[in-house]
């Protein structure tokens, strides 16, 4: 089976798994207590925190570890709305956000705040000067910007929109999931957040980072850990491990993103080329190194994904009709382009150049056949 699908989990890193195994010996008592077990637990996680606070440019007291990269973004906007409940009330997000954005200003929208979206190019990069004008206008509260979309690669003009924000005055949380440990994370964001299984980390950590000065209060009931930003007992020995792993993806990031883009490039030019009706979607350029996502016309996605999948191909896709939705992915229909038989590719760390040989050669007969199934020739 050839993995190709990072965006959604990479596998663990080697240097996460030495680091995991050695911790569960060393870290696995209660960090808050005081004896010397405990206080070897709190020296790790503190340690961890450090690193990872190094690596994303931050101060270590303004990092906090949650249960996942979902739960850090319910916590960075709703404690950011809330904490800037008196400056106003309305959140401001692109169209193509993150499902956990959109999910938290629906909540907040219930609770009587409101959400501005801000529309993307047809290749998925939001509008910068749509994006500052939203911001500027009065109530702007919060405003929230992915570093790079991740289901279509582009990388937004987060540098711009932070200076617009900072402009008006308006914090501005960016989702860095798909971007930590493979680019630089862009300047000037208030709120930070990220999941350590994008990086090849363990899943079940996740970061929040809230720079000093940036008013934010707790949507949950008060708990004495995590700078009171996080309620539950700390999972010390994956982040641990997650903390190694972004040190050696960010040590790895040059080198392994070039040769993740070439392979990119390939896709992106072959696919169209091999198969008649493909619209490869995203910006070729501005774009994450590893990531590409191409539509079928006259394919149905949930089939394109199992016919791969029997050729030994582990994809995703952003297309309607998946497992758990029977709605189109938001992120493609914003961008107005097609949404179904939709493919995501994206290459983990170490993929070989025979794997995407040989998807590149199984491609088109397997969409062939889907067609000529459905009656279309």
């Amino acid at each position: 089976m050839a993995y190709l699908d990072a965006a959604s989990t990479e596998p663990l890193h080697p240097a996460a798994r030495d680091a995991l195994l050695a911790a569960i010996d060393a870290g696995w008592a209660d960090p808050a207590r005081l004896y010397g077990t405990a206080r070897r637990a709190q020296m790790l996680l503190e340690r961890a925190r450090a690193e990872v606070a190094e690596l994303i440019g931050a101060r270590p007291d303004e990092v906090s570890f949650t249960s996942s990269g979902t739960q850090a973004v319910h916590l960075g906007v709703l404690g950011t709305l809330a904490g800037r409940r008196r400056a106003g009330t309305r959140l401001v997000a692109s169209a193509v956000e993150h499902s956990s954005v959109l999910h938290a200003g629906a909540l907040h929208e219930g609770g009587g705040g409101e959400m501005e979206i801000v529309g993307v190019s047809r290749t998925g990069r939001v509008d910068a000067d749509a994006f500052a004008e939203a911001v500027a206008r009065p109530g702007a509260a919060l405003a929230c910007l992915q570093t790079a979309n991740h289901e279509v690669g582009t990388l937004q003009p987060v540098e711009e929109a932070a200076r617009a924000c900072r402009e008006a005055g308006v914090p501005l949380l960016v989702d860095a999931a798909q971007s930590a440990g493979r680019l630089p994370l862009p300047e000037g964001w208030s709120v930070l957040t990220a999941s350590a299984h994008k990086w090849g980390g363990p899943a079940g950590v996740g970061v929040l980072a809230v720079r000093k000065g940036v008013r934010w209060r707790s949507p949950l009931p008060e708990d004495e850990r995590e700078r009171r930003r996080v309620p539950g007992f700390e999972n010390v020995p994956a982040i641990v491990a997650a903390a190694a792993a972004l040190r050696a993806r960010a040590e790895e990031a040059e080198a392994e993103g070039r040769r993740l883009s070439a392979l990119v490039d390939r896709i992106r030019a072959e696919v169209p080329r091999l198969v008649p009706d493909v619209e490869v979607v995203g910006d070729p350029v501005l774009r994450l190194p590893h990531l590409v996502t191409f539509s079928c016309l006259y394919v149905e996605g949930e089939a394109l994904l199992t016919e791969l999948d029997k050729a030994g191909f582990a994809v995703s896709s952003g297309s309607s009709c998946t497992a758990s939705t029977l709605r189109p992915s938001h992120v493609l229909e914003a961008m107005g382009v097609l949404t179904h038989g939709n493919v995501r590719v994206s290459l983990p760390r170490g993929v070989s150049e025979d794997d995407i040989d040989r998807f590149l050669a199984v491609l088109p007969d397997i969409v062939r056949r889907i067609r000529s199934s459905l009656g279309v020739h």
